[in-house]
């Protein structure tokens, strides 16, 4: 075992190009290292959609974690999720006759509207943007 670990290399580069590093289990690990200004924190889209695209994308996760975009993507489709959502619901809003006066006469009832809106808007931007069609950021 000795002899195994002493002609193994510290520090390797792949045929893909990638660097790898030998750990102490014997095992090479790519060094990755996120480019300096893109380690955003990813919200609860970002999340589901990058677990989205590691069970039905795994090439284009690759790609754009090789690449050192996969952060970077997470968080504008967190961001672009969030816009679409809030856009969302200010239509729905005027369309159901939600309104400030509805909200100062019966707080109940604007109450239920307002889930119920954000409810419904939800459910679009998840059919859309989390599960649905790709984005070009990455």
């Amino acid at each position: 075992m000795a002899d195994k670990e002493q002609m193994m290399e510290k520090h390797i580069v792949g045929e893909n190009g990638i660097s790898y590093t030998l750990g102490a289990d014997g095992l090479y690990y790519p060094d990755f290292v996120l480019p300096k200004g893109t380690d955003y924190r990813i919200g609860r889209y970002g999340r589901m959609r990058a677990d989205y695209i590691k069970k039905h994308h795994h090439s284009m996760y690759l790609e754009l974690l090789f690449t050192g975009k996969w952060n970077e993507y997470l968080h504008g489709v967190d961001e672009e999720c969030y816009q679409r959502l809030e856009l969302l619901v200010e239509q729905m809003k005027a369309g159901a006759g939600v309104t400030e006066k509805l909200k100062a006469t019966d707080q109940m009832k604007w109450v239920g509207l307002m889930n119920n809106l954000k409810s419904c808007a939800e459910e679009i931007v998840l059919k859309e943007s989390v599960y649905g069609g790709l984005f070009e950021n990455g």
